[in-house]
């Protein structure tokens, strides 16, 4: 096994560097559309848009190729089914998630179960070099400060040729969050330009047909939910998320555990800031979370993993969902 992982198992280092180290104004609504129920706050923060592109950043953004883009999507779902907004808003999400971050979801778990695999291995190595360290460092009178960076630069080295060899860097894992984040973000802004006025849609005014675009308790897609279903709704969708995902994990770090008191908190503060945006946003973050449970859970099963050669681990179980639902009624309903 070791020799597959380079020339020498131990390189010593040749020299140790021990020592060195004006506000503007939010555009009125024209012909007879009706005015938004927006507060002044949420409608003056969106700036009008300049020719020759100078503003805050938020006109930077508004403007910017991928929030454009987003329009364009979301238009040409509208056009193309004829459905009302709030369909072609549900339809869009549905079709993103599943299109785009499901398959990254995917990847992201067959990198994450084959460096869960590795672990065994790099257990043995690390265990290895401690004693080939400790030797050398004895016949060569190394401080212990030196024997710790010679282990460290080798552990590096060595678990950096595993990744290489079953190419699996953990860093791929990441690459759902740097495409998910840029696209969730451009939606929003996207849904925010047609809900003020500010998108540059020609023919027609798209933040008039929100008004009526609505379903149910919220008619007026550019008004706010003053019910608070959907922002209630949202963020106990972002709670499940995150609960399932901690129980999914045994014996968390502090850093884990810190992590998740951290998005349990970003979950509950989500609610009222739904509370104060258009609900075409709110019902875009909505159906957006509702997604991504779904995702979950579908990630979780053994025929699907399967299916995306997701390799088996040592955690993996063939009832996933009933040692879920389990493990949720041990933690929150049988609690004494």
């Amino acid at each position: 096994m070791l020799c597959r992982l380079g020339s020498s198992w131990l390189r010593p280092l040749p020299t140790l560097q021990l020592g060195a180290r004006g506000p503007s104004l939010a555009p009125s609504p024209t012909g007879g559309a009706k005015r938004s129920a927006l507060p002044l706050w949420a409608v003056a923060s969106v700036p009008s848009v300049s020719p020759g592109g100078a503003g805050s950043w938020y006109e930077g953004l508004a403007t910017s190729a991928p929030v454009q883009g987003a329009e364009e999507m979301l238009l040409g779902a509208h056009t193309a089914t004829g459905l009302p907004w709030w369909g072609s808003i549900l339809l869009t999400t549905v079709a993103l998630r599943g299109s785009v971050t499901l398959p990254l979801a995917a990847y992201q778990q067959y990198i994450l179960a084959k460096v869960e695999n590795l672990q065994p291995e790099i257990k043995n190595i690390a265990r290895r070099l401690n004693q080939e360290v400790a030797v050398r460092a004895n016949q060569l009178g190394w401080s212990k400060r030196v024997a710790r960076l010679t282990y460290l630069k080798n552990m590096r080295r060595l678990v950096s040729e595993l990744y290489v060899r079953d190419n699996c860097h953990p860093f791929k894992a990441t690459v759902l969050v740097w495409i998910q984040l840029p696209m969730w973000i451009s939606m929003s802004v996207a849904l925010r330009n047609f809900s003020t006025g500010t998108t540059h849609a020609e023919g027609f005014s798209v933040q008039e047909q929100l008004t009526t675009g609505g379903v149910l308790w919220f008619p007026d897609l550019t008004a706010l939910d003053s019910t608070w279903i959907l922002p209630i709704s949202l963020g106990v969708i972002n709670l499940l998320i995150v609960e399932i995902f901690a129980l999914q994990k045994i014996g968390l770090s502090r850093f884990h555990t810190y992590i998740i008191y951290f998005v349990r908190a970003v979950s509950l503060l989500m609610i009222p800031i739904a509370a104060t945006v258009p609900s075409s946003i709110v019902l875009y973050w909505l159906c957006s979370s509702f997604m991504g449970l779904s995702q979950n859970l579908l990630l979780r099963s053994p025929r699907f993993r399967q299916l995306c050669r997701i390799p088996l681990t040592k955690g993996d179980s063939d009832t996933p969902y009933k040692d879920l639902f389990a493990a949720f009624y041990a933690k929150f309903i049988s609690r004494k």
